[in-house]
């Protein structure tokens, strides 16, 4: 076995956690569940791989072997990345070109390859008619960095992709290219749409979170139940509040939903206007360039913490447009500037 293929492997088995090592091998199926048994997982992380080493020496692993265990470790670990969504489009008026997998993946290699002599291509079937794709770039004079490889997700017959961020940025329109001209489209953009959260993305652009919704009287309900209202109060109080509360739940309801929301970390602003007053003078009568102004919304669950502020009471019913309209424009960066 080559070394370099040797270092690969021990490096990608050292990054596994010892709690997902037996699964993350299962669902490789490069080794046989015999030569697993011979293997001791009580031993040392050091000591572990290097039998494993030895295991994979003895059934000749290629790099492409190796590639794929590092596919599967990703695909266990997707929400350590950041992900990026691409649209493609047709020409207008062409039809769906319902090309199959297999001939995606030899016309995607190729143009790869013809390109960028050292480049190593590979992939994965997954669920939803879905390809994981792993390339790690060279040069024309250096191989392929198997430690700094980027990632996409395709889905067959959709304009979507999903790509890892790189600070290889240089080869972004080269993969760009690849994905167009191998899923038979003509254009590709990257949208205003981000994420750690792969499968919240592909929820978001696919529009399959679920939009069931409970009936006004069962939540509203639900919520008095967790506010806990003291039945001792004055009646014309809890009134009162019941009707200003039902309406905040009403609202919210009707604009989130009663689902949960699709996992984002952040929402980006950029404003830009020009000054305006009445008085022509002053510094910024005269400044010619636009003031601008970023502000970020983030949280662990932003939809989530959202959807929470009017029931909480933090924030006016209905919020913003600006601020509900993620889910449905499919964007989480925004540009403002004067009409």
């Amino acid at each position: 076995m080559d070394e370099t293929v040797a270092e690969f492997i021990k490096r990608t088995l050292l990054k596994i956690p010892m709690s997902e090592m037996m699964t993350i091998l299962k669902a490789w199926d490069f080794l046989s569940e015999n030569q697993l048994q011979t293997v001791n997982f009580r031993n040392r992380k050091e000591s572990l791989a290097q039998d494993l080493v030895l295991l994979c020496e003895e059934n000749c692993i290629s790099l492409d072997d190796a590639a794929l265990l590092d596919i599967i470790y990703t695909q266990f670990h997707r929400h350590q990345k950041v992900w990026d969504v691409f649209q493609m489009t047709k020409e207008p008026g062409e039809d769906t070109d319902l090309s199959d997998m297999e001939q995606f993946k030899s016309s995607f290699k190729k143009i790869l390859q013809r390109a960028l002599k050292n480049v190593t291509v590979t992939f994965r079937d997954a669920e939803e008619n879905a390809v994981w794709i792993r390339i790690a770039w060279g040069t024309q004079y250096r191989k392929p960095n198997q430690y700094k490889p980027i990632y996409a997700v395709y889905y067959s017959q959709t304009p979507y992709a999903f790509i890892s961020s790189s600070r290889l940025r240089s080869n972004i329109p080269l993969l760009g290219q690849a994905l167009t001209v191998a899923s038979k489209h003509h254009r590709i953009m990257k949208m205003d749409l981000r994420s750690q959260y792969l499968d919240s993305l592909k929820t978001i652009v696919f529009k399959q979170y679920n939009q069931t919704f409970e009936t006004h009287n069962s939540t509203a309900s639900l919520q008095e139940g967790r506010l806990g209202l003291d039945i001792n109060v004055d009646p014309r109080i809890i009134h009162e509040n019941k009707v200003e509360k039902d309406r905040v739940q009403r609202v919210t309801q009707e604009i989130f939903g009663d689902y949960a929301q699709p996992r984002l970390e952040f929402a980006q602003y950029k404003l830009e206007t020009k000054f305006k007053s009445d008085l022509n003078s002053g510094i910024l009568a005269e400044r010619e360039e636009p003031l601008r102004c970023l502000v970020e919304f983030s949280s662990p669950h932003l939809l989530e913490a959202l959807k929470s502020l009017a029931p909480a009471g933090i924030a006016d019913a209905p919020l913003s447009p600006l601020l509900t309209c993620i889910p449905s424009k499919g964007m989480n960066y925004f540009k403002i500037k004067d009409k």
